[in-house]
């Protein structure tokens, strides 16, 4: 193999393609390494091979059953079977694909290597990829978020099990899961993300017909009033509105439905529509600016048969595109999913269930969503000492080379380089400092705090009873304290003292660093049910203005943060800054395993941060967009 590869690099072959599946980790990268000396890429080896249906051999490696129809998608998997499945779907839909490429163990040739060939690609508007890695996702990502700016990015996300999730000490390394953390690369991207192949091609098929929605407002068209309520409700679970249609539309629309028709949302046109006058329907809802895309639900009724004047000929015979988007569902059909020929040369997606076409079309409102904003961009910080926050965790790890939880001496002194706001603390060692703590921290001696409990390891001091709340006046902050140190005796090193924070909405931000995603940021609701209500979102570091303002939105708390039931906005400008400063640290200490602010109490006139907890280990931050091989460290020596 090594001689094949030589000899193809000395006749100016630019890529060697390798089919077969019998090589060992030893031999693919000898070989890679031979590939690399001739100037060649190596695809595979382990793959199914390449097609590429523009070029006139139409080369075909793979053991699809038919070859694939050439079009306009680009197709790239890990793996074969994966593969030969989309195809031959792609080629039942009618959809043809530009490029295909199996990836197999993608020892040179990556998903990003095949997001810039499609960029620059005119033949190549929809890219799809099945991956099971993202070797470098930060590299990925920022390839991808300049490719989803021309052209839809689909992918399906695998490997969403619970089982993937890592034993973590804090709520915010137990809530980066797998899930949330592909997730946020996705989000940030504009990557749409799939659940599965079904999923993946019925969101295709729109995206290849239709043009994309507006916004998620849907109207819904039925020759059967149950059907019609069938998909409205599925539109709704998939997170598109279905809303009152305006006035003047509706008015419009009884003028061409038969009588008896319904003209609210969903639209009931009657079993007596023909299909002159459900054309007149659809295009009348297409070109009104109140609706972002139109969804046709039909069934097969005795009189369209009897007639022949079948509805779906309002569908297939138009005479013009729509300027909105037109889908089907058809209940009777047998495919999951299929394109039925237009007059017009836009096809109209058919799904056999409302389901597929409501998850379709969410899809593509998101990316559409995306794709109108502005890229974001990460906003300068005032105030920030990175130096003298890398001197304090250089220091923590001079003294515990295998890392470990720094006292909260040391977090708060980390969180104050980065201009985090953080309640008053002071640290006691004994009852008469605590007693001196607590008139130092409070007004006077009505004023209440909070004495917690501190010993190396200890995260949910809640959990073990390490904490006390409400003390007012030197009695109770002395008992307190002598409760505590009788519970824990000598594994106890100190307490940390705040005064009572003001009521608020308790949120809790946090940190963690990914050995593959870098710093990943998230962001939610706090308090002692973090865990169990799981109402969080996340984004990939650096945020940037846009990353913040959709981490706020995403959580399903976010109501109480800008006005809820007539209560006022929080300080939305100090927690977008809060995030941001959170953000620039994990950036920049990547010893900051993981950061736990919780809870996090938000207000009116202003944020603060209850609770910290901090974890360092020992590494060293590197490029995220240096590309690293298998066979980097052979070709060294």
């Amino acid at each position: 193999m090594a001689d094949i590869a030589g000899e193809c690099g000395t006749a100016g072959v630019r890529a060697l393609v390798v089919l077969t599946a019998g090589l060992d980790t030893g031999q693919a990268e000898a070989l890679f390494t031979c590939c690399r000396r001739h100037g060649m890429r190596l695809v595979g080896p382990n793959c199914l091979g390449i097609a590429d249906t523009a070029d006139e051999a139409r080369l075909n490696a793979t053991f699809a059953a038919h070859p694939p129809l050439p079009g306009c998608a680009g197709v790239a998997v890990q793996s074969g079977g994966v593969g030969i499945a989309l195809l031959e779907r792609f080629g039942r839909l009618g959809v043809g694909v530009s490029t295909f490429v199996s990836l197999g163990d993608k020892y040179d040739v990556s998903g990003n290597d095949m997001l810039q060939w499609w960029e620059a690609d005119p033949s190549t508007r929809l890219a799809v990829l099945h991956l099971e890695s993202f070797g470098n996702p930060r590299a990925f990502s920022r390839t991808a978020r300049r490719v989803a700016r021309t052209m839809p990015v689909l992918t399906v996300d695998a490997g969403r099990s619970e089982a993937g999730r890592r034993a973590a000490a804090s709520h915010t390394a137990a809530a980066a899961t797998p899930t949330m953390t592909r997730g946020a690369l996705f989000t940030q991207a504009g990557i749409i993300a799939t659940r599965s192949i079904a999923e993946l091609v019925d969101t295709t098929a729109l995206l290849h017909a239709q043009p994309l929605p507006a916004g998620i407002r849907v109207a819904v068209v039925s020759n059967a009033g149950g059907a019609g309520v069938l998909a409205a409700d599925a539109c709704v679970d998939a997170g598109l509105t279905v809303p009152a249609l305006d006035p003047g539309l509706a008015g419009g629309l009884r003028a061409v439905l038969p009588p008896g028709a319904a003209t609210g949302n969903p639209i009931d046109t009657t079993a007596a529509v023909t299909a002159e006058r459900m054309r007149s329907c659809v295009n009348r809802l297409a070109a009104h600016g109140s609706v972002d895309a139109v969804l046709v639900v039909l069934v097969p009724t005795a009189l369209a048969t009897g007639t022949r004047d079948d509805p779906l000929l309002a569908l297939t015979g138009a005479p013009g595109a729509r300027p909105r988007p037109v889908a089907a569902v058809l209940l009777d059909q047998e495919a999951p999913v299929r394109l039925l020929a237009s007059a017009a040369d836009h096809p109209v997606p058919a799904y056999s269930e409302p389901q597929s076409a409501a998850r379709a079309l969410v899809h593509a409102a998101r990316y559409a969503r995306w794709r109108a904003e502005p890229p974001g961009s990460v906003p300068p910080l005032s105030g920030i000492d990175p130096a003298g926050a890398t001197a304090i965790v250089e220091e923590f790890l001079t003294h515990h080379p295998d890392g470990g939880w720094p006292d909260p001496r040391d977090c708060a002194a980390l969180l104050d380089r980065y201009r985090i706001p953080q309640l008053p603390w002071a640290w006691a060692e004994d009852e008469d400092t605590a007693l001196a703590a607590a008139r130092h921290l409070v007004a006077d001696e009505r004023g209440r705090v909070a004495v917690k409990a501190y010993w190396p390891g200890l995260v949910h001091k809640s959990d073990l009873g390490a904490l006390r709340l409400d003390l007012e006046g030197p009695d109770q902050v002395r008992h307190a304290y002598r409760d505590l140190r009788a519970r824990f005796g000598d594994r106890m090193a100190g307490a940390f003292l705040q005064p009572m924070a003001p009521r608020g909405v308790e949120l809790f931000a946090g940190v963690v660093q990914d050995e593959v995603f870098g710093p990943l940021v998230l962001f939610g609701l706090g308090g002692t049910a973090t865990e169990l209500l799981a109402d969080h979102a996340a984004r990939l570091a650096p945020l940037t203005d846009r990353d913040v303002h959709s981490l706020l939105t995403a959580p399903r708390c976010a109501p109480l943060l800008f006005g809820y039931r007539g209560g006022g906005p929080m300080d939305l400008e100090g927690l977008e800054q809060l995030l941001l400063r959170l953000s620039r640290m994990a950036c920049d200490l990547p010893q900051l395993a993981e950061t736990d602010l919780n809870p996090v109490v938000a207000r009116p006139d202003g944020i603060v941060a209850l609770d910290v907890r901090l974890r360092l280990l020992p590494r060293h931050a590197h490029d995220p967009y240096l590309r690293r091989l298998r066979a980097a460290r052979q070709w060294r020596t």
